[in-house]
């Protein structure tokens, strides 16, 4: 009277197949964007990062830079984390070896 009567139900089943497939199928697009963001982002980061550490260790005295807050000088001495650039003819100013940017040709600075 007041229970009814069960019945088997076999939906569920197929239910729960299907529903790990498109929970797959819901990740895919996750996945492909941190794909492209990886080789659209961070790996190009990671060699520009490479190259100049690169740069950095490679050096020496007499070389002509330009540093980050884009003075020019020649590197007069070196030590393991900071160098002392000649930017005019007896001025010399003590800097990271971090802040270098870029090498120059010998003789850009005259």
């Amino acid at each position: 009277m007041f229970i009814s009567t069960a019945f088997a139900q076999t939906a569920p089943a197929a239910a729960a197949e299907g529903g790990m497939m498109s929970s797959l199928t819901s990740m895919l697009p996750l996945v492909l964007m941190f794909v492209v963001l990886y080789f659209v982002m961070i790996r190009p980061q990671m060699k520009k990062q490479k190259e100049h550490r690169a740069m950095i260790d490679a050096l020496a005295k007499g070389d002509e830079v330009v540093t980050a807050g884009g003075l020019l000088g020649k590197v007069t001495k070196m030590g393991d984390a900071y160098l002392s650039l000649e930017v005019a003819t007896g001025t010399e100013v003590q800097l990271q070896r971090s802040a270098i940017v870029q090498v120059l040709p010998k003789g850009s600075i005259k």
